[in-house]
């Protein structure tokens, strides 16, 4: 394949690029006296990354050795001959090393649940009990022969529910029978129990009934194939097979309950990534949500949605992914390429990549592949943040075995689409391509496009609002056609709150709901602010407001991003001592509503509800005539006890 050194070497600013044709055979040499230097090495091969790594070893290096591809992905094509920008944009992103991601403990003692029709499931389970634990449950003996050796307990019965994880699954079966000894011909039921509950570390499910658990692919731990494929089963046994033991499980998202918008004062607002969830591993917990790490599965759904950044996706965690985006797109734009399209895919996108290289055209020059853990977990904050270092359009590649798993991307797709276009960029920037035929989609990436905004430059700093932000700023700062206010659909997560402040009685429970504090009041006056940027319309305040006078309008307002003072009042002063404690409108109201009532005919009656707290208990007391008023008690001295003796004793107080 060709390599433009010139174009690389520019762009990696500074020595130390080196080019081989044959570094793992004959020029191995060459890669072992590099090894011995301390410090990054990346190799521009992932094939024969073994035997670099062994060589490395044999000579003791010191090197931190790193490797990408860039013939699958750059070199064979047939435009190779211009990839020189492309090829030096995916050594730079290459050395981006990110952040390790937190992992979680996990440990299976080899205890197998297999489940399903008798001969699949008798079947498999003779070959896993050899090495594991196993306990069979079939849905019916029927004219199974019975085992010459009950080496794995054996059951019939109905799953009736499952929860846990793997390691720690709990499934329970009702209407259980076990087999009796003495079987001859078929298995012959023995006992019959209500349920029971199996425990056990992992779950093989062979059965046609419903799935345990939700999700494709379903939770680890939990293998799930169809028992008319005997390859698909025979791969599950593999895998279950080595299912033992001590290992470590990615830690696939965090939340940050303080800004989730999910709940307040058990008024619901957004669930989004309850509903996407694939495997429920995402529960409510009081105001916000909380995620089952060891049931999670690293889907990605809740990222994509999430609408404030409560939910973050750690592999990787999103600055260490944009730091590599902003890397990619501003090393090629420095090299010299233009008009970049960028390939979003996941490790099974990767095999579509490497099929086109080596049985088709290949990537074309201007298409930078960048890998992420799930394809799933993309959002608009990545799409909008790509546009703005530089990227002209985004293809989405997908896999057909992942279609109905991927349809929550709709929504971010389409928002950024409409934004670009609302701009003036133009529409199509972005695509979810099937990859179902090969020609068809190695056509769809050789479309022409436009050019997008130029390269931003800048490192993300902060949470996903922030994100947004800086994003979008750019974009309207190089628009073609920039725009002050752009409206959008419903449920887009930007927006403003519209409050109809003549019924507004600036009682603040909104503020109290608004978890990204987007509306907030003023401690020293009656005062209720909004600051549009932090809006992510969820909606509690509209639930929460009480006279019902809060609506939304989803909208992108460029600009000066200032705190917008929606009402203000006079407070009103307690008319005994002074002091403010209400606003002047809450006072009126009340007194107007409760004029007429009984319990405050008089002038008196309607005073009270014009005086603070405390001046009222002192108001109402003195009304009723109670002793609490009166005044305290005189010190008592030696001479009033004097007094009172000489009183009780006339004798006495003759003598003196």
């Amino acid at each position: 394949m060709p390599l433009d050194r010139a174009s690389i070497a520019h762009a990696a600013d500074g020595p130390g690029l080196s080019c081989h044709r044959h570094l793992c055979r004959s020029e191995i040499d060459a890669f072992s006296r590099a090894a011995r230097d301390p410090g990054k090495l990346l190799v521009a091969c992932t094939q024969e990354e073994p035997v670099f790594r062994e060589a490395a070893a044999v000579d003791a290096g010191a090197a931190d050795l790193h490797f990408t591809n860039i013939r699958e992905r750059a070199g064979w094509s047939a435009q190779a001959a211009d990839a020189g920008p492309k090829m030096a944009a995916l050594l730079a992103e290459a050395m981006v090393e990110p952040v390790p991601t937190a992992a979680l403990p996990v440990r299976s003692d080899g205890r197998v649940l297999v489940r399903g029709d008798a001969d699949v499931a008798l079947a498999a389970a003779r070959q896993l009990a050899g090495r594991l634990a196993v306990t069979c449950v079939v849905d019916g003996f029927g004219d199974t022969q019975p085992p010459a050796v009950a080496d794995f307990a054996l059951f019939a019965g109905r799953a009736a529910a499952a929860q846990g994880h793997v390691g720690s699954f709990a499934v329970r079966f009702s209407d259980v029978s076990a087999p009796r000894p003495a079987s001859r011909a078929r298995l012959e039921p023995a006992t019959l129990h209500q349920t029971m509950e199996v425990e056990c570390d992992v779950v093989l499910d062979l059965s046609r009934r419903p799935a345990l658990f939700p999700g494709k692919p379903p939770r680890d731990g939990y293998v799930r194939v169809d028992p008319g494929d005997p390859v698909a089963v025979q791969k599950a046994l593999f895998e279950v097979a080595d299912m033992v033991g001590e290992f470590e499980k990615p830690r696939y998202v965090v939340v940050d309950t303080a800004i989730c918008a999910h709940s307040r004062n058990n008024i619901t607002g957004c669930t989004k990534c309850l509903d996407a969830c694939p495997t429920a591993a995402i529960t409510p917990a009081d105001d916000a949500v909380q995620v089952d790490a060891l049931a999670c599965g690293g889907h990605g759904a809740c990222n994509s949605l999430c609408p404030t950044g409560a939910i973050q996706y750690q592999v990787p965690r999103q600055q260490d992914q944009f730091e590599r985006l902003r890397v990619l797109l501003g090393t090629y734009a420095k090299a010299g390429g233009e008009r970049p399209v960028l390939l979003l895919h996941d490790r099974h996108g990767t095999q579509a990549v490497d099929l086109l290289a080596r049985h088709g055209r290949g990537l074309p020059a201007n298409v930078l592949p960048f890998a992420i853990n799930e394809l799933g977990s993309a959002g608009p904050d990545l799409y909008l943040t790509a546009f703005a270092q530089g990227a002209a359009r985004i293809v989405l590649l997908a896999m057909p075995e992942h279609r109905g798993t991927l349809d929550h991307l709709g929504g971010g797709l389409e928002l950024a689409d409409d934004l670009m276009e609302g701009l003036g960029y133009g529409p199509d920037r972005l695509a979810l391509e099937w990859v179902e035929d090969p020609d068809a989609f190695a056509e769809a990436l050789e479309q022409p496009v436009e050019p997008g905004a130029p390269h931003a430059g800048y490192m993300v700093l902060g949470g996903r609002r922030e994100a947004f932000t800086a994003a979008l700023d750019h974009l309207h700062a190089h628009a073609p056609a920039p725009v002050d206010v752009l409206p959008l659909d419903e449920g887009a997560p930007f927006g403003r709150v519209v409050v109809d402040t003549d019924g507004c009685t600036l009682c603040l429970a909104c503020v109290g709901a608004c978890p990204t504090h987007a509306l907030s009041d003023n401690p020293d006056r009656p005062q209720l602010s909004f600051a549009e940027d932090a809006c992510v319309q969820c909606g509690l305040c509209v639930g929460t407001c009480p006279e019902k006078v809060v609506s939304l309008e989803p909208r992108i307002r460029f600009g000066e991003k200032t705190r917008e003072v929606i009402k203000e009042e006079e407070p009103f002063a307690c008319v005994v001592c002074g002091t403010e404690f209400a606003t002047k409108s809450a006072i009126d109201r009340v007194v107007e509503k409760l004029a007429g009532h009984s319990m405050f005919s008089s002038e008196e009656q309607l005073n009270l509800l014009k005086m603070c707290a405390d001046c009222r208990v002192i108001a109402q007391v003195k009304a009723s005539g109670s002793s609490t008023l009166a005044p305290p008690p005189r010190v008592r001295t030696t001479d009033d006890y004097l007094a009172e003796r000489a009183a009780r004793d006339p004798a006495r107080r003759k003598d003196h």
